[in-house]
């Protein structure tokens, strides 16, 4: 590994090599970490550290080879055995060094254009090594076979150089496979006196149809002495060029549903010869290391040499390998942390590494890149196009850590999404280079950009994502299952062509509220408001018998549950996504009973840290359950959030190759633990608060890029000093387990005090919770509820013979002459989709209505829709007077039919725009 004055030194090439953003802050001088790269263990997610649930395999899917921040190039080792990363630390033997990979997936694609260095003219499947002849560190690798022969490879964003060192008494020969990806690839390649220069066309990401051309082209630092094409086990020199392909390693999906739930996790496939291999040799009389460099790009082979010229400018492997070092640490230093044992540094700086790969460089230095219509279009002058969302996956806190300490690059990956959605005509789930794969669920990239706006990164067409997004609602290729959601505010389990429709109702309704936010910061209030409406279609799936939000038929009835089930989720339980409000946990915990009820549950569900896809606890190991271990600050009980962050930060994550809980899904789970390590999170999506557990260190610098540093200090804090007894925020006293918007907007100092044993009391006032988002107009609006013929909408007598009514204890309601002033029939539409009146909320009992005590239950949700109908949510039926002739039976539920019997004019600004 390099040294920190190595790395020093190498900063002076760094504006030539590879790009460091502007405007850090210097760190202050109490922070003693110095080259954090020196902590990174890119071993770490190699090795299986949970069990198989069924969907990536239970390893953390990483690879350990050579990779700039946000690369283009990923230069690493393949292992003979298969991991979707590309390597399995178990595995003793190399197969290839290919140039790309995706860290984390749960599924495979990339690993095109694999080189292998082999001795005296013979092609090889395969060549041993042990962990021991290896050299990982950021930016580059290294492994010495058992047969001598030394390999040593280090990137720049969109180029590779590496160093091979041949041993005496043999011929040194090399292979490059333009055939050959994890998937079904096919390729050609031309040799030239000292270059090779090609292309690679694969995809087929989770078994879907996407698919791309990586172009490369190679050169050397001299000429072959031989070289040709390899056919049938020998070399062919007669032949210069080739063509050709091969089916691919990795296993496919049982079939090809646009999923990774059939995906049957790592294995290997049969490996076919490939027909674009070249194997070329060299006279290693004068030196006996030979060095080659790669350029790649996804727009031309032009533009793969213009890539390799423009990044590397002549330099020599030291010097690229110093500057790679160079800008990890630059990036890894923008978090500096002091004390700590080495362990937990290691284990950190590691989780910032993973989570700081992708999305990776889609353009050329000249900002050429390819549309996802096909065509070659240009990054705006000064900024790059990137590529590779696994948004189901990174829209929880992934995006947010970068767009922390990275505005300007964040707001890049935002307008990389504008750009995907303009030329494809709507925004993909899972996109990899320029193409969908239509993976997983939701509507995760529309909600990316929204979040990347909150947290600074504003330089994007906003306004046009916003714009696309609105337009994407209503296109099944984007939302499937969005005729029913826009007709009944929920996917019902009837709907064809939707995997797991109660997630995706959930997915739904978090994507509108982020896309509600974005809107209110750029002025389109009109569509914020209808957007937030659109937002509290969590209710619909709120059952108030069971307190779950449950899979739910078109006509409004459930079908049998259990907290356990998968049926009607994704990748997870009923009980696991039972949280998933996140930007409303006010209102779920009211529908579950109050903070007391959601808090008790809460103890449950933790009584497991990752207990898989099939139980009703919690799941750290796979995205759902990402966000439920702050939600205790919600219920008055932030020391429950320190004690769980904390057991599952040092339990579920390691320095070791099995030190992550599950996939590491593009650095979202890492990106998990850098959160957590910090003690604070992003809960909310399309929101820059940050609810707060407790910092695992004692002294925390965040110098976010843009001039804005964050320190933190906690002073004695440790595995076991977990709990918060006091809090400063720029030096003023806080009883709130959360931070503003403002404090990342203008930095600022946050001081803990932290003990061994909890703090009950601190931050436990209902006032002091983290802020929910009640949904519905910006104002509640108050008045009349008119009904058909002129009547009004008001209470009546009460109900008080428990005897002879069920309803005892309610007031009940009925239409009758309006009455300007009366108290009874005064009605206000809160902001929380309840109708009041009396200091009551309407409720629906059977087909009845009534007025009672508010609680926060689906039992009390309305919609008044643009129709005039008054819609109650969870059930899916509308208020109808049919029944009520005056002082009659009183309204009651029916079949939505649009009559005049369901027209009401509700208080104006309540109408859904």
């Amino acid at each position: 590994m390099s040294s920190a004055l190595a790395a020093g030194a190498a900063a002076a090439v760094l504006a030539g090599l590879l790009s460091a953003p502007a405007g850090a802050a210097a760190a202050p001088a109490r922070v003693t970490v110095h080259d954090p790269a020196r902590y990174v263990n890119a071993y770490v997610g190699t090795r299986q550290g949970a069990p198989d649930f069924g969907h990536g395999g239970g390893a953390g899917n990483t690879f350990p080879g050579a990779s700039a921040p946000f690369g283009m190039v990923q230069w690493s080792p393949d292992t003979a055995t298969y991991q979707h990363g590309g390597y399995l630390y178990d595995d003793h033997r190399i197969a290839g060094f290919s140039l790309t990979h995706i860290s984390g997936a749960g599924c495979g694609d990339y690993g095109t254009t694999p080189f292998l260095p082999v001795l005296d003219g013979t092609p090889v499947d395969h060549t041993e090594f042990r962990h021991e002849d290896e050299v990982i560190a950021p930016g580059s690798y290294a492994v010495t076979f058992a047969n001598g022969l030394r390999t040593e490879l280090a990137a720049t964003p969109r180029s590779g150089i590496a160093r091979f060192t041949y041993p005496e008494g043999h011929t040194a020969s090399l292979t490059v496979d333009a055939g050959r990806a994890f998937n079904r690839a096919s390729g050609a390649l031309t040799i030239g006196t000292d270059t090779i220069t090609g292309y690679t066309d694969s995809g087929g990401f989770c078994g879907t149809g996407n698919r791309y051309r990586v172009y490369f082209h190679a050169e050397f630092d001299r000429p072959f002495s031989s070289a040709g094409v390899v056919r049938s086990g020998g070399v062919d020199t007669g032949r210069r060029s080739a063509a050709g392909g091969s089916e691919g390693v990795a296993p496919q999906p049982a079939r090809p549903d646009g999923t990774r739930l059939l995906n049957p996790g790592a294995g290997t496939a049969a490996r076919t010869e490939s027909g674009a291999k070249a194997l070329v040799s060299f006279d290693t009389t004068a030196s006996r290391t030979v060095t080659a460099r790669v350029g790649i790009s996804f727009v031309s082979a032009a533009g793969a040499l213009a890539n390799l010229r423009a990044e590397q400018r002549g330099s020599g492997f030291e010097r690229v390998r110093s500057a790679a070092r160079g800008a990890w640490n630059d990036l890894l230093g923008r978090i500096a942390v002091s004390g700590g044992t080495t362990a937990q540094r290691r284990v950190f700086y590691t989780a910032l590494y993973h989570a700081t790969l992708h999305p990776s460089l889609l353009s050329d230095t000249d900002g050429s890149y390819p549309g996802f219509d096909g065509t070659v279009r240009t990054a705006r002058p000064g900024h790059a196009q990137y590529a590779d969302y696994s948004g189901w996956d990174v829209y929880r806190s992934q995006v947010q850590l970068i767009a922390l300490l990275d505005p300007a690059r964040a707001a890049d990956i935002a307008q990389s999404i504008v750009d995907q959605g303009a030329t494809a005509g709507y925004f993909d789930r899972w996109t990899l280079a320029n193409g969908g794969t239509g993976v997983m669920v939701g509507d995760p990239l529309p909600l990316i950009a929204a979040t990347i706006h909150a947290f600074g990164g504003t330089d994007f067409d906003a306004a046009g994502l916003l714009r696309l997004a609105l337009a994407g609602r209503r296109d099944a290729r984007e939302r499937p299952g969005h005729d029913r959601y826009d007709a009944i505010g929920y996917v019902p389990t009837d709907a064809g062509g939707v995997w797991g429709t109660a997630a995706t109702t959930l997915e739904y309704t978090s994507a509108d509220f982020a896309l509600a936010q974005l809107a209110g910061r750029i002025g389109e209030r009109d569509t914020r408001d209808a957007l937030l409406h659109r937002s509290a279609n969590w209710r619909n799936l709120l059952n108030a018998t069971s307190r779950y939000l449950q899979p739910r038929r078109s006509d409004g009835t459930w079908p049998g549950f259990r907290p356990a089930q998968q049926s009607g989720f994704v990748e997870g339980s009923a009980g696991q996504y039972a949280w998933m409000v996140p930007y409303n946990h006010r209102g779920l915990f009211d529908a579950m009973g109050g903070d007391a009820a959601a808090a008790d549950r809460l103890d449950q569900f933790f009584t497991e840290l990752n207990a898989g896809p099939d139980a009703a606890r919690a799941y750290l190991g796979n995205e759902p359950s990402s966000n439920v271990p702050w939600a205790y600050a919600y219920a008055g009980r932030p020391y429950r959030s320190q004690d769980v962050v904390r057991r599952a930060l040092t339990t579920l994550f390691a320095d070791a190759p099995d030190g992550e809980p599950g996939n590491d899904d593009l650095g979202q789970t890492s990106a998990w633990a850098v959160w957590a390590a910090l003690g604070m999170y992003p809960q909310v999506p399309g929101r820059a608060e940050l609810v707060l557990a407790s910092p695992l260190f004692p002294a925390v610098t965040v110098r976010r890029g843009n001039g804005a540093v964050i320190d933190v200090s906690a002073p004695g804090a440790s595995e076991a000093a977990r709990y918060v007894h006091a809090l400063t925020v720029d030096s003023r006293p806080s009883q709130r387990p959360w931070l503003g918007e403002h404090l990342l907007r203008r930095g600022g100092t946050v001081a803990f005090t932290l003990a061994e044993q909890p703090d009950t009391a601190w931050g436990s006032a209902p006032e002091d919770a983290p802020p929910s988002f009640d949904v519905g107009p910006a104002r509640p609006a108050t008045g009349p509820i008119g009904g058909p013929g002129g009547s009004c909408l008001g209470a009546t007598a009460p109900a008080t013979d428990p005897a002879t009514d069920p309803a005892a204890g309610a007031t009940a309601v009925g239409l009758g002459a309006c009455e300007p002033g009366a108290a009874s029939q005064r009605w206000t539409t809160a902001s929380d989709g309840t109708l009041r009146a009396l200091g009551s909320c309407l409720e629906v009992g059977g087909a009845a209505v009534r007025l009672r005590t508010c609680d926060g239950t689906g039992a009390q949700q309305w919609w008044p829709r643009p129709d005039g109908s008054l819609l109650h949510q969870p059930t899916g039926r509308c208020l109808d007077a049919s029944d009520d002739a005056g002082g009659g039976a009183g309204p009651r539920l029916r079949a939505c039919d649009g009559g005049g019997a369901q027209r009401w004019d509700v208080p104006r600004a309540a109408h859904h725009r």
